[in-house]
């Protein structure tokens, strides 16, 4: 594990490339997977999660050969059971997404679950795949956590419902699958769907490789055709607005001018909304094609209301933003994090109170009273890589020094972000994260 000391600063300045996208690394990859024959994924995210991804794609029998600027996946229309344990690391969209393929392997699959994943849910995906004729299910083996598929190469289709309110990964996981099922799939969603435009990114995805599923005007409805097949294709992945935010929201509470390389503002990723959040408090813009240039503001930013329910991963550095803002902002709607890498909602609060910061916390919500005043502390990461990075962040300008611990869960979206901080002005002390 490694800490990294975060030290006060006045301006930042510089221009940066915004990351690959790790959601859309993850669904291209997969979806090239179940193509038959040779495609190409352009400029992927190599972190943790997309790695475990490769990894159960690999062990499901996809060649894939990685090279520094593609990887070049060998589908063959047909994939194997695994002959061992997958491990899916702590990405719970690999799981989430590759337990429904699994069922077109003919045998066993068995996932290991690390620590972290064990407590997020995944029943109601196993109960959906149950309807679907399906046999998933968990089980401990020697002391850990997996869940078993057993494959009939096949999966039977008709109907079947889930939750909307836990994890759109679980729908993005059957979209993958049930294109190829026997018969037709209608997935009725049974409370309102969050995080909708993941689904949407699925959906674009699906649709590169001539895949159709029709989705309802309210997402309360999902209808795939069965025995449709995957054409292989070459996709490039976009720069991604989550990590991105991060650096924007930087620049925002140092009142520097920043420009992010690399971001389409048109792109289907739900956290681009990390740009209105920034106008409404009051951040200078200028979006170009495939850039985006933020000038913080001199002096507080403005107190905003923020609904987290289509943006979760954007809670962590909202809430940093909100510290350094004039009045009261909430953040509503939030209580999926509890089930992310972390207890988002409480690890939030409580690093951020360490530092200083006046925030209320409830079952669904944070209440922050700002400006707060912040000061350097010790910070524990809680080994999730967006509390990390948004308690870095707050560091900037905060009074002191701020040792963030185990820093390096980072890995796991956004490798070189203590990298591209301090490229861009940040004075961050580690000698492993920082070259």
């Amino acid at each position: 594990m490694v800490d990294v000391t975060v030290k006060s600063v006045n301006k930042l300045h510089g221009v940066l490339a915004a990351p690959a996208s790790k959601s859309y690394s993850q669904r291209m990859l997969i979806a090239a997977a179940l193509s038959k024959g040779s495609g190409r994924v352009v400029n992927p995210l190599l972190s943790e999660d997309t790695l475990a991804t490769l990894r159960a794609i690999t062990a499901l029998g996809i060649q894939i050969q990685k090279y520094e600027d593609h990887w070049t996946v060998k589908g063959t229309g047909e994939l194997k059971a695994s002959a061992g344990l997958i491990d899916v690391g702590e990405s719970g969209a690999t799981l989430r997404f590759i337990i429904p393929i699994a069922a077109l392997a003919l045998g066993r699959s068995t996932f290991l679950l690390s620590s972290s994943l064990e407590r997020r849910p995944i029943e109601p995906l196993l109960s959906s795949l149950k309807m679907l004729n399906v046999e998933a299910y968990s089980k401990q083996v020697n002391g850990h956590q997996t869940i078993i598929v057993e494959g009939k190469k096949e999966i039977a289709g008709g109907r079947t419902c889930i939750s909307g309110d836990v994890s759109s990964q679980f729908i993005s996981g059957l979209m993958f699958a049930c294109p190829m099922a026997k018969t037709d799939t209608e997935i009725q969603v049974t409370t309102p769907l969050e995080s909708i435009d993941y689904v949407k990114m699925t959906q674009e995805v699906l649709a590169m490789h001539q895949i159709e599923v029709q989705i309802s005007e309210d997402y309360r409805r999902i209808y795939i055709p069965s025995k449709q097949i995957f054409r292989q294709v070459d996709s490039k992945v976009p720069g991604d607005f989550s990590s991105a935010a991060f650096l924007l929201a930087a620049a925002a509470i140092t009142n520097s001018s920043v420009t992010i390389e690399n971001l389409n503002y048109k792109s289907m990723q739900g956290d681009r909304a990390i740009l209105d959040v920034l106008e409404q408090m009051g951040v200078i813009e200028k979006i170009c094609d495939d850039s985006i240039k933020v000038q913080g503001v001199d002096g507080v930013l403005k107190a905003v209301d923020i609904d987290a329910k289509n943006i979760p991963d954007l809670i962590p550095i909202c809430t940093v933003l909100a510290c350094y803002a004039n009045g009261q902002s909430k953040i509503f709607n939030a209580q999926r994090l509890k089930f992310k890498e972390s207890d988002r909602l409480a690890a939030i609060y409580e690093e951020l109170t360490k530092m200083g910061a006046s925030i209320d916390i409830d079952e669904s919500s944070l209440t922050i009273k700002g400006p707060c005043k912040l000061e350097g502390a010790a910070i524990n990461s809680h080994n999730d890589h967006r509390i990390a990075m948004a308690c870095a962040v707050a560091a900037l300008r905060a009074k002191g020094e701020t040792i963030v611990k185990n820093a390096d869960c980072v890995r796991k979206s956004y490798p070189s972000f203590f990298n591209d901080l301090s490229s861009i002005g940040a004075e961050i002390s580690d000698g492993e994260l920082v070259r």
